[in-house]
């Protein structure tokens, strides 16, 4: 589906840190190749973009913000927040921390 990211599936069951110089499956790499390119083709199409964070095995906070913060910064808090669904039955409170993360970024831009 092309409105929907499954990151375990999509992306890799073990994300890692902030940047890619910090090892395999960074924030910035899943925003550089995947995210950021879902996201422009869902807003395109006039889609939600549905982002499921479940059965992996955990989130560094880093690769949270890394992420959506700079989704934030390329499209503008609103409209991202507006535009996607965040899924987490396993950890719910992580759709809060993104939320932060992505009004952090227009706060600071």
């Amino acid at each position: 589906m092309e409105n929907f990211i499954k990151i375990a599936k999509d992306f890799s069951a073990t994300p890692g840190a902030r940047y890619r110089n910090d090892g395999r499956f960074s924030g910035e790499e899943f925003y550089e190749t995947i995210l950021q390119k879902k996201f422009e083709s869902a807003l395109k199409n006039k889609l939600n973009l549905t982002i499921d964070l479940d059965g992996t095995y955990g989130f560094a906070t880093s690769f949270l913000n890394e992420a959506f913060n700079r989704l934030a910064i390329d499209f503008g808090a609103d409209t991202v927040w507006k535009n996607i669904t965040i899924i987490s039955s396993e950890e719910p409170y992580l759709i809060e921390e993104i939320k932060e993360y992505i009004y952090d970024a227009q706060a600071t831009h």
